[in-house]
C-alpha cells in the first residue's frame, strides 16, 4: 500500500489557484482549510469513486483477517494445532493427499 500525502490548500486558494487545485484533485483528495482548520475536501468524481473502492476493499480485507484470527483462536482453544515445522509439513501433506 502506497501512502501519499493529500494536498492541503487554504480556502482562499479556491479563487487564486483553481488550476493547481483541480490538477491536484485529479490524483488525490484535496483538503481545504478555513482559518487553518480542515473544513472541506475536493476531488474529481473518478478519484471519489477510487477512494470509495479502496475503503470497501480495505473493509473486506480487515473483516477477512478478523475472521481468520477468530477461527485460529477457536482452533487453538479446541486443540486443533500442530507444534513444529515437521508436524506442520506432515499436516499439510495429509490435507493435500486426502
Amino acid at each position: 500500500m502506497t501512502v501519499t500525502m493529500e494536498p492541503i490548500f487554504p480556502i482562499s486558494a479556491l479563487q487564486k489557484k483553481q488550476g493547481e487545485i483541480k490538477k491536484a484533485a485529479q490524483s488525490n483528495i484535496v483538503r481545504i482549510t478555513e482559518n487553518g482548520v480542515g473544513a472541506y475536501v475536493f476531488c474529481t468524481e473518478d478519484m471519489f469513486q477510487e477512494k470509495l473502492n479502496e475503503a470497501a476493499e480495505s473493509a473486506v480485507y480487515e473483516a477477512c483477517m478478523a475472521s481468520a484470527i477468530e477461527r485460529g483462536r477457536a482452533d487453538i482453544a479446541a486443540g486443533r494445532y500442530v507444534k513444529g515445522i515437521e508436524a506442520a509439513y506432515e499436516e499439510v501433506k495429509r490435507r493435500t493427499d486426502a
